[in-house]
């Protein structure tokens, strides 16, 4: 009976409080922070077109609104609006010009709070200091926003599109970020996943540290040093994403163990010619002290050097990979020997060699992508004028009749005939975002 009670009057506030809320009708002529500060929980304010000035604190469970041609102005200084509450939305506003402190974190959208069921969504920012900052929240959703930095300000100098610091259960979908430093970074925060996201134009697209258990679908970024910075991390899942015309990485791993970088497409990873240093080269894929890792099914197309494995990154599966048109397909550098394939299936390599007498599109004959004479190049890169040498020619021979002299290298024992990845072999530049064509003419021409 008492139970029964309790349910009644726990439904009957529930009413009450649906009943008092409000929708208030905004105005420029208004005080918006002192309608804030009049809500209850549930409340919507809706904002009329037009400028609304200076900086917004939201301290109750609300909804905030715009409509056309809204306009948050943080007049330069501090966060545009700073949430202090669970249950908020924000959303179809333009918040512009907030702060450029990142020592204060200055953001146009901020929250350091341990709140939840926040939403953000359909908004439009364009500022100096971070575009999002959430930090300590949870079951979060971040969709369909626009972030644009000041490309006025040194990219060293500018916030990042979006920052999720020691969160979980956060969705950031559908976002488009550019001229920030990094797209959307990721620190110290477990069980979130970043779909469907364009990044263009930064440092990073993705930039990930201590944090694990994420997921990085469907993701693509293009005009960047590196696509996706992935950085002492576990138990990520990359999967289906797209990186075109990175400077150094399309994807940097760096102390990654137990994850799986799967079905991802890397193309135009060229370092520039005016950026041209010694041992500075264009990497699809960079994996450096990481290990049991599975890579797999990824298309690596016209990068300077296909994939890059040092420092320790040994026990990771590698094999159902296309690696096409890269003038150094592996560069492989430990005391151990990998093999490069599984349950009877590797790579597919455009520079193989070998033959299939039994036509069953695996090749018969070993590939080997990387010797002791690719180790020299490696240690002196003055030697590639002489790789079509007699001499060099003989030394290769030589490593062949005598296995003993080989260095531990990479072995792909079922080398693919065809790629696993439709149509891959005739992927052109053309194919690839208009913004790549400046660097296009320093590329090789495919291979057959």
């Amino acid at each position: 009976m008492m139970r029964n009670i309790l349910l009644y009057l726990m439904l009957t506030m529930a009413v009450i409080n649906t009943a008092t809320a409000q929708v208030w009708q905004v105005s420029t002529q208004d005080n918006l922070q002192q309608i804030l500060d009049n809500t209850i929980d549930g409340d919507t304010v809706i904002l009329a077109k037009g400028n609304y000035f200076g900086n917004f604190i939201i301290n109750r469970e609300i909804t905030l609104r715009g409509s056309n041609e809204t306009i948050i102005d943080a007049m330069g200084k501090g966060h545009a609006i700073h949430l202090f509450n669970s249950n908020i939305t924000i959303e179809d506003l333009t918040i512009i010009n907030w702060g450029d402190d990142l020592t204060e974190q200055n953001s146009g959208i901020y929250s350091d709070k341990k709140v939840e069921n926040i939403l953000i969504q359909n908004n439009q920012l364009q500022g100096s200091g971070f575009g999002i900052w959430l930090q300590k929240a949870e079951h979060i959703k971040v969709l369909n926003n626009t972030i644009v930095g000041n490309t006025k300000l040194r990219s060293a100098d500018r916030g990042n599109g979006i920052q999720l610091s020691i969160v979980k259960h956060v969705l950031v979908r559908g976002n488009n970020v550019s001229n920030t430093r990094d797209g959307l970074y990721i620190i110290s925060s477990q069980e979130n996943v970043l779909q469907n996201n364009t990044m263009h134009d930064l440092r990073y697209g993705i930039h990930y540290m201590y944090s694990h258990s994420n997921q990085v679908l469907n993701n693509l970024t293009y005009n960047t040093r590196a696509g996706y910075a992935l950085m002492s991390s576990k138990h990520l899942i990359v999967s289906a994403n797209t990186s075109k015309n990175s400077e150094d990485y399309g994807f940097l791993l760096n102390f990654i163990t137990s994850s799986t970088i799967t079905d991802n497409v890397i193309k135009d990873v060229w370092t520039k010619p005016e950026n041209k240093v010694l041992g500075r080269d264009g990497k699809g894929l960079f994996v450096y002290n990481s290990a049991y890792n599975t890579i797999s099914n990824n298309l690596i197309h016209t990068s300077e050097i296909g994939i890059h494995l040092t420092a320790g990154s040994e026990n990771t599966k590698v094999f159902g990979n296309s690696f096409i048109n890269n003038p150094t397909q592996v560069k492989y550098v430990s005391n151990k020997k990998q093999e490069w394939s599984k349950d009877g299936k590797g790579n597919y390599w455009s520079n193989y060699l070998g033959w299939d007498m039994n036509n069953d599109l695996v090749g018969d004959v070993i590939f080997e992508p990387n010797d002791g004479i690719d180790k020299l190049v490696w240690q002196y890169p003055e030697m590639k004028m002489l790789m079509d040498s007699p001499a060099v020619l003989i030394l290769r021979w030589v490593q062949r009749q005598f296995p003993v002299l080989k260095p531990p290298g990479v072995k792909d024992s079922y080398p693919l005939m065809q790629s696993p990845h439709p149509n891959a072999e005739e992927v052109s530049l053309a194919t690839i975002n208009s913004a790549t064509s400046s660097s296009s003419s320093t590329k090789p021409d495919a291979q057959h």
